[in-house]
Parts: C-alpha cells; structure tokens; sequence
C-alpha cells in the first residue's frame, strides 16, 4: 500500500478511532468519520486511515495472538496508555496492508511519542515491531485465522446453529474486504459489463453484428462502462457491484441521484412485497433509507417512521439526492399510529446486526449474548406493533440482519402463537433471482455472508413474509 507524505495524520486517526472502539464501544464508523473530520484528512488519508482501523478489527484475534506472541510480558493496562493499540495497528500495516517496514514502524513510534503512557514503552513498541517485520509473517501461516477471529461467544453459537463447517466459512468472509453494491433508479442503469463502451462520433461501430448496441446512459457525466476500474460485477443483472471503490461520493452520478448504496442481501425483504405500484407501505425503523428507496423508486406511496432525528435527517438527505419521494416519521415504531392501515409493512427490527460484520468488523469484539437478548425483546414489541398497521389481506415483512435464531425465526415463531389473524406466506425461489439456497424449510429467507462467496458474499439476513388473513 502506498502511504502519503501526510500518513501520520491518517495514522493518528486510525489510532484515535480504534481507542474509542476498542475502550469505549463506540461503533468503529462514526469514530472514523469524527476522527477524519477533526484532523480534516484529504480524502486519500481518510482512506488509508479507514484501513487501517477496518483491517485491524477485522484481524483483532490474529494481532493480539500476534502481539501476545512477540510480547509476551505487555505492560500493565493502567501504565501503557495506547501502547496496545499502537502495536495492534503496526503489525496489521506489517502483516495485512502491506506497508513497508520502516514506514510503519516509524509511524508506530511517532504517534508513542505524543502519548503521555505509552512513549515510556516507545523502545518496547520498536524492538516488538522490527521483530514482527522480520518474523511475523512465520506466526501467520500456521495461525488459525477463522477461530481466533471470531469470538467465543459467537463461535459456540453460530456452531451450534449452523455446524462448525459453516461458521468457519463465515468467518472467512468476514476476513474480506466487502465490496459496495449499488442499486440505480430508472432510468439510469448503466449498460451491461458484456457490453462495449459506447461509440463517440468519428469511432467505428462494433464489428460483430450479432451484439447489440450499448445502451447510452442519460446521466452526463456516467460513463457506458461504468465503473470498469474499480472491479465491477453485475449481480443478476440489477445491481452493480465495486470491489474497490473508493469514496462513494466520488463516483459518476452519485451526485445527481442515480444510485443509492445496499448490500444484496439487504435489498432482499422489499422484494418480498412483489409489485408496490400504486399500494400504501410503511417502512418501520427507516433509516437509512435504502429500503424506502427501493419501496418508493417502486412506485409505492411510501412512509418512512424513525425515532432518531439524526438518522430521520440523513435519511431525509438521501431521498432528496435520489429525488425520490416519500412521507417522514419522526417517532417511535411503537408508538406510531398511521391514519389507515397499509398494504405493506417493512419491520427491519434493530437487532445485534451480526449479519454486518463484514461491514462493521469490531461487532463481535465490542458486543455480547446479552445485546442479542435485549434485541430480542425490543423486536418481540416492535412486531405487535407492526402488525396493527397492516390492513386485511396486506403483508407485514420482518427482517434482521442478524444471524441469531432468537432475533430471527424464534421472533416469528412467537409472533404467529400470539397472532392468529397472520399466517406465513412462503417465499419462492423465482422472487430472489432463483437463489434457492436462501430460502428455509419454513419458506422463510435465511443469507449467510458465506452465499455468493465467489461474488463477494453478502451480509447475513433473515426475513419471514406474514399475509393478514
């Protein structure tokens, strides 16, 4: 990896961001984005910074065995001060990001120096490092990423649900960088991979005749074979996924709307829904909005309910860049009553969210059995409530992207004992792009971030579909 001349900047917020994660639990990406913005990184350095933190919670089981190994007297927890984190972040710029030696390592020392604790084991932090560039890479081949990259208390359960064979291909998924899905709105689908970039005048026109045309994108500025550089692939021919990136904002026609940014598996439960032209939906715990986008790009009269302000404004911001229309909630979902029930009903219940972990790696390092309990509960009301809002013969969807059995099919087991007016309406192979291996013996869909490992996986979700009779 190539570092910029500014890389202690980067560094120092990398560093900032993992002490906030890993001392107070503070979700890694609002560390990263406070931390960016208070040292006001170049977008280059907000991206080396953005890897090293990412990198290294996704490799915390690796780098501690690591650092453990090479020193294996640290300092006391209340003398070292950020010596733990310096380590950690240094040998995954050694090991995992490819850094050179000395930049990482006198990276390393530069930020012990500005540490009121940890520049006392400024020397200890060096000796570890030079040690670990020389050494390091022996520890890893015979490490086993996928256990000690998982923790004990998800690794017994995930074992325990989805045998230990599955749980380790999970695990090497999390281990990946993930890549962005895109998802346009009409009419600005970008042509097919297949195809050539258009002709400009004065260009010759394809030789093989038995190839269609490109089709010219209306969007200035949105090139026909968007984005070649930043390893597409075409997911079912809908969803355009980049393997590299980049800033988001940076990319053709995000600025002008075209596109709003979901993983696969989560753009799923609204397609469940079938055809929403013309039909009232409600869209439960909404931001940040890419399933109000899909419901209202669909033709849906579409209301998004979120209790938290913030994320009602972003989500807000996102419907206006889209030009996409929908009715704003702020409220509770348990308290929200709409004017009449809806044909459609979309709970995306706040969960322990351990079907993301590929996209938020500390997760597993900063959460516990007893967040997956406390969702548990909070779904379980949130489900009552929803189901008043569904008027006669209308749907309510359900769905966490958790892979925990007592936030997913037990929640909808419980639900269907105390509502006897839902039934479960089986989901269909042909509604999620024939991808039979989704679907459980329930009819019920289950992802895994090991399904389309080939594609680059997707986050693990689980939805049921409940008809009111």
């Amino acid at each position: 990896m190539v570092v910029s001349a500014a890389g202690a900047a980067a560094r120092a917020a990398a560093h900032d961001a993992l002490t906030a994660t890993l001392r107070r639990k503070y979700p890694l990406d609002l560390a990263l984005d406070e931390t960016a913005a208070a040292r006001a990184l170049s977008s280059q350095d907000r991206g080396f910074a953005r890897a090293i933190a990412n990198e290294t919670m996704r490799r915390f089981g690796q780098l501690d065995e690591l650092t453990r190994h090479f020193v294996p007297r640290p300092p006391p927890p209340h003398r070292a001060g950020a010596t733990l984190e310096i380590l950690l972040a240094g040998t995954c710029e050694l090991l995992f990001l490819d850094v050179a030696a000395h930049a990482a390592v006198d990276g390393a020392n530069r930020l012990a120096a500005v540490d009121p604790k940890a520049v006392h084991f400024k020397p200890l932090i060096n000796a570890a490092l030079r040690r670990i560039a020389r050494e390091g890479r022996e520890v890893v081949a015979i490490q086993d990423a996928e256990r000690l990259n998982t923790p004990d208390w998800l690794w017994t359960r995930w074992g325990d649900t989805y045998g230990e064979e599955t749980t380790r291909e999970i695990a090497k998924v999390h281990a990946r960088t993930p890549p962005l899905d895109l998802h346009f709105r009409a009419p600005f689908f970008p042509p097919p991979l297949a195809w050539e970039a258009a002709p400009r005048a004065g260009e010759e026109q394809c030789a093989d005749e038995n190839i269609e045309p490109p089709i010219t994108s209306p969007l200035p500025g949105l090139r026909p074979d968007f984005p070649r550089k930043r390893g597409r692939k075409d997911l079912f021919g809908e969803i355009v996924r980049l393997e590299h990136a980049g800033n988001v904002e940076e990319l053709e026609g995000f600025r002008e709307g075209a596109f709003w940014v979901q993983d696969f598996a989560a753009s799923l439960p609204a397609r469940l829904f079938g055809d929403v032209r013309g039909l009232r939906a409600i869209d439960l715990c909404a931001a940040p909005g890419g399933k109000t986008a899909q419901l209202a790009a669909g033709g849906a009269h579409t209301i998004a309910v979120e209790r938290d302000a913030a994320r009602l404004a972003r989500l807000e911001q996102n419907l206006d860049r889209l030009k996409l229309e929908a009715e704003l909630v702020l409220a509770d979902a348990r308290d929200y009553q709409p004017e009449r029930p809806a044909d459609c009903v979309l709970l995306d219940a706040p969960c322990s969210a351990t079907g993301t972990i590929r996209r938020h790696p500390e997760l597993p390092w900063i959460k516990s059995a007893s967040d997956v309990a406390a969702c548990s509960d909070a779904a379980s009301e949130l489900l009552d409530a929803a189901a008043g809002m569904v008027a006669p013969e209308g749907v309510l969807v359900f769905a966490v992207c958790s892979l925990e059995p007592e936030e997913g099919p037990e929640q909808v087991a419980h639900f269907l004992r105390r509502h006897e007016e839902f039934r479960r309406a089986a989901i269909a192979a042909d509604e999620i792009f024939g991808l039979a291996e989704l679907i459980t013996s329930d009819g019920d869909l289950r992802t895994l971030p090991c399904h389309l490992a080939d594609e680059g996986g997707m986050d693990g979700f689980y939805a049921a579909r409940l008809r009111r009779s």
